[in-house]
């Protein structure tokens, strides 16, 4: 029998030693494979079971899982008495606004008065350097006394010939010729007095004072400016606002609602049938008097196509002043139009909608036409009538058909905190 080599022990030993390493690999390889499915395994049950369980309670027939009827509020339709407003941009004016140009040329040699003070009537305002006014009456009197001296020169040469005429000491001609002089010497004092009175005039003239009383508006010429009667800018404009004048103007198509709404045969029996308006201030407010629409302009703005009213407001307090702005409220009275909390409404593609509430409570939406609107409600003709319901809040999560469980409110009650 052969001996083995000791190499062929060795090579023994490390192929068994492999085989081994192999097979404890491949078994770990198993282990984990079936740990892996195992735990897929249980993944899927409990997936399973939790989709059952959502399906349980999602279904409409669950047991004691069916969901009530939203209660949501519900307020009945009624009419009742409404004022709205036709608001129209109004520029406002005193009833006086006197533009102050001076009538003479010369320096502006004192200024009286301030910006904004108000004047009386007659006041001094202006004084322009009088000096060459002064100068041309002194001249022109001189000239009137002259014009005296020759027609009582005239005078003498007449008394004169008069006696030696009808003694016939002279011929008539001469008195004839004597008369003529004095009437050419009267007619040049007349002449020369009328010189004497307009200088008096333009010497007036350096001296202007306010036609009428109001307030002062701005002063563009300061002392030493030249002024005359070629300058187009006044000195200043003197505003009389006891009373104010309001302008606003309507487009042709509210003149046309004006006119079809308004009682009255004319359109002057018209406009003074509109009730007393309102003016709203540009800080919102509402001024405390009223106004009265007076007149209308006589055609259309062809630029801008609108026309022209007036309205007229009491100024005690001299509050409204030239030049500012406002808004013109006309009232509009209405007991026909139904009134609809605009929280009651929703809107799509520019349409306002409700939704009124049926038989069985199901809610149905319904487009409403608008009339007139307040700061809380619109005025309604169509879609609505009176003693429907519709419901008051909580419209977002609403469909067509949906029922509610209705909570009926006071129309009063609403208005209460609501006002029309």
């Amino acid at each position: 029998m052969k001996e083995i080599p000791a190499y062929s022990e060795s090579i023994r030993r490390d192929l068994v030693s492999k085989n081994l390493k192999t097979h404890f690999t491949m078994r770990s390889l198993r282990e984990t494979v079936l740990q892996q499915r195992n735990t897929l395994f249980i993944v899927m049950i409990a997936a399973i079971a939790l989709y059952g369980c959502n399906s349980s309670q999602g279904a409409p027939g669950g047991a004691g899982m069916t969901m009530p009827p939203p209660s949501l509020p519900v307020l009945t339709i009624s009419t009742a008495p409404s004022t709205t407003y036709q608001e129209f941009t109004a520029t406002l004016e005193g009833t006086q606004n006197v533009d102050i140009h001076p009538q003479v040329e010369g320096y502006l040699e004192k200024i009286y008065v301030e910006e904004g003070a108000y004047v009386t009537k007659g006041q001094p305002l202006f004084a322009i350097n009088s000096r060459p006014y002064d100068e041309q009456l002194n001249n022109a009197q001189a000239n009137l006394l002259a014009a005296k001296a020759n027609m009582a020169n005239a005078q003498i040469n007449v008394d004169k010939i008069e006696p030696l005429v009808q003694n016939k000491v002279v011929s008539d001609v001469q008195l004839k010729t004597a008369k003529a002089s004095y009437d050419a010497a009267k007619a040049s004092v007349g002449q020369a007095e009328a010189v004497v009175n307009n200088a008096k005039i333009n010497q007036g003239y350096a001296l202007l004072k306010a036609p009428v009383s109001g307030y002062v508006g701005r002063i563009p010429f300061k002392i030493g400016s030249l002024v005359g009667k070629a300058e187009t800018t006044p000195l200043t404009v003197i505003s009389d606002v006891k009373q104010v004048y309001a302008y606003f103007s309507m487009s042709e198509n509210d003149f046309l609602n004006f006119t079809n709404l308004s009682t009255g045969k004319t359109i002057n029996d018209k406009i003074h049938g509109l009730p007393p308006v309102e003016l709203q201030l540009a800080d919102k407010s509402i001024y405390t008097s009223k106004g009265k629409v007076e007149l209308m302009n006589g055609q259309f703005d062809k630029t801008m196509g609108t026309i022209s009213f007036r309205a007229i407001f009491p100024n005690a307090e001299g509050l409204l002043r030239t030049g500012s702005t406002g808004r013109i409220r006309i009232p509009q009275t209405s007991s026909e139009l139904l009134p609809v909390p605009q929280t009651a409404t929703y809107e799509i593609q520019d349409r306002v909608f409700v939704f009124a509430v049926g038989d069985s409570n199901k809610v149905v939406s319904r487009p409403i036409h608008i009339v007139r609107k307040t700061t809380d409600y619109y005025l309604v003709d169509k879609g609505v009538k009176a003693g429907d319901k519709i419901v008051f809040a909580g419209m977002d999560r609403l469909t067509d058909g949906a029922v509610i469980n209705p909570q009926l409110m006071s129309a009063d009650s609403v208005r209460k905190t609501m006002p029309l």
